[in-house]
């Protein structure tokens, strides 16, 4: 599967938030966020395993337990099945999130 960029519109989510879903297969995927100064992702959960890769920006990771964290370009993180997690963006952010099992909920 070949997925040219600038074919794919993005999904607003509302809140500066916008998603495109690049490639996957049922059992991985990969996502393109882009997130506005000030956005929110709420503290949530799922059970796939999640990596994300800032490309661009700065926030603060949160996930349930821990110490909050800045990360910054260049920085990633990793989401064990069902941990609650989210982000607070502190600068215009460009995430590449990668899901498995792949997230049937963003292609629906």
């Amino acid at each position: 599967m070949f997925t040219e960029n600038k074919t794919i519109a993005a999904r607003d989510l509302g809140g500066g938030v916008t998603r495109k879903v690049l490639s996957y297969s049922d059992k991985l995927m990969a996502c393109e966020l882009r997130m506005e100064k000030g956005a929110v992702g709420a503290l949530h959960a799922h059970p796939h395993e999640q990596i994300g890769y800032i490309v661009s920006g700065k926030l603060v990771y949160q996930e349930e337990g821990k110490e909050d964290k800045i990360l910054e370009t260049g920085d990633t993180y990793y989401v064990a099945p069902n941990v609650v997690h989210g982000v607070q963006i502190l600068e215009d952010t460009k995430l590449l999130d990668i899901f498995t099992p792949m997230r049937e909920d963003f292609i629906s």
